[in-house]
């Protein structure tokens, strides 16, 4: 593939929102990285998701990146990892059990969590605002969708966010980390599943998943299982990192946060531009199962393409003003993929992250950083390692 760009994602000093990206997106549509192809520009971003000629590519992460164990066999028997038929099946398990009534009905539940979190965050000036807010707002979110107490939340929290080490480019470096958490998820979902089965639990989204299996009859217990965890671990880390990049967003352009606090409305725009100028799945994946020819490029059978979010989301094709604005109007964003294997989770992580949203905007009257945040590298999945924050409360709400 000789002429085009080079990116060295593997290099964690490089960010997938960096000027080498914007340099290469303007040279040509794709360019070469150690793990395949990235894809840079908008139109052929959204060509590729809807090209079956192409599957899911993360299968192989486990490979590309050099992990064994308990997570990589999890994560290629995941729905992540199928394709086809074996893919579907996974997914009619999920997608029933959450439809969008049953998401709007734990609303009140996640605004609750966020308003408790508040109260605390209220009574000092200052914190460190993943431990303080992000982590366990998402653990308890996530609990209540499980039927779980919320007090249970850093059981599932932070063996989540765990299993998050895992996706990034530094993830050798965590195996025995993430491999133990994602035995740890396990045996937590088959306890739940034997909660549902004994009768204790009615309701929640296990429940519902339970339910979903035994009238599906064409899953295993392990695949069952599989799919409780994947969930856990979206729902998790999707919510507790994209909170964070938020809102170091918001501190960076103080009059965004301004016109946010002045208009509640423009919460769910926020929360779109959140993933589109700042997002915690830095791209989505896609292997060539046969030999495409695309745009100009020869693409050999098995090349991985990662298809890079916030590059294609800034495309000027598209967006002629790249700066991070919630009044702005914006073409959809691939941040949740698309086509096939579109997350299953969105509607949930949209939810969540709007309840968060709408009790942080009434707490702080303004927000800057306390210190110097510490950041996973800005490829693979990212977030904030450490995000210290200081605030001034906003004591007539």
């Amino acid at each position: 593939m000789g002429g085009l760009p080079y990116l060295d994602l593997a290099d964690g000093a490089v960010s997938t929102r960096g000027p080498e990206v914007i340099a290469a997106r303007g040279t040509h549509w794709c360019a070469e990285t150690p793990f395949g192809l990235a894809v840079l520009r908008y139109r052929q971003v959204g060509k590729i998701l809807r090209d079956r000629r192409f599957r899911q590519g993360s299968h192989n992460w486990p490979d590309t990146v050099g992990i064994e164990g308990s997570f990589a066999d999890f994560w290629r028997a995941s729905v992540i990892g199928r394709e086809g038929a074996e893919h579907q099946k996974l997914r009619a398990l999920a997608i029933p059990a959450l439809r969008e009534d049953y998401v709007r009905s734990l609303k009140p539940a996640f605004d609750e969590i966020a308003q408790d979190l508040c109260k605390t965050l209220r009574e000092k000036d200052h914190c460190e605002f993943q431990t303080a807010f992000c982590e366990p707002f998402a653990g308890q979110a996530i609990t209540t969708l499980l039927g779980m107490d919320r007090q249970d939340w850093p059981l599932v929290a932070h063996n989540a966010a765990d299993l998050g080490l895992a996706m990034g480019i530094e993830a050798p470096k965590y195996q025995a980390r993430f491999n133990k958490a994602c035995e740890t998820l396990f045996d937590l979902s088959d306890k739940l599943v034997g909660k549902v089965r004994k009768g204790r639990d009615s309701s929640s989204y296990v429940a519902r998943m339970v339910a979903e299996f035994h009238r599906n009859g064409d899953c295993s217990y392990d695949e069952l299982l599989n799919t409780i965890v994947i969930s856990i671990f979206g729902g998790v880390d999707t919510t507790r990192a994209l909170l964070g990049l938020g809102l170091s967003l918001f501190i960076e352009n103080p009059d965004q946060w301004r016109a946010l606090r002045n208009d509640a409305s423009l919460i769910p725009a926020a929360v779109e531009e959140f993933i589109r100028a700042r997002p915690t799945t830095t791209w989505a994946t896609r292997e060539a199962m046969e030999d495409v020819h695309l745009d100009g490029v020869h693409i050999a059978k098995g090349t991985v393409l990662h298809l890079l979010v916030h590059a294609s989301a800034r495309d000027p094709e598209i967006c002629e003003d790249p700066s991070f604005d919630i009044k702005a109007k914006r073409r959809k964003h691939f941040g949740f993929g698309g086509g096939a294997h579109h997350c299953i989770g969105h509607f949930v992580a949209r939810t969540d992250t709007a309840c968060a949203l709408a009790a942080l905007r009434r707490t702080f009257r303004t927000v800057s950083y306390d210190g110097t945040p510490e950041w996973l590298p800005d490829s693979g999945n990212t977030g904030a390692l450490s995000l210290p924050i200081r605030y001034e409360v906003d004591h007539a709400i």
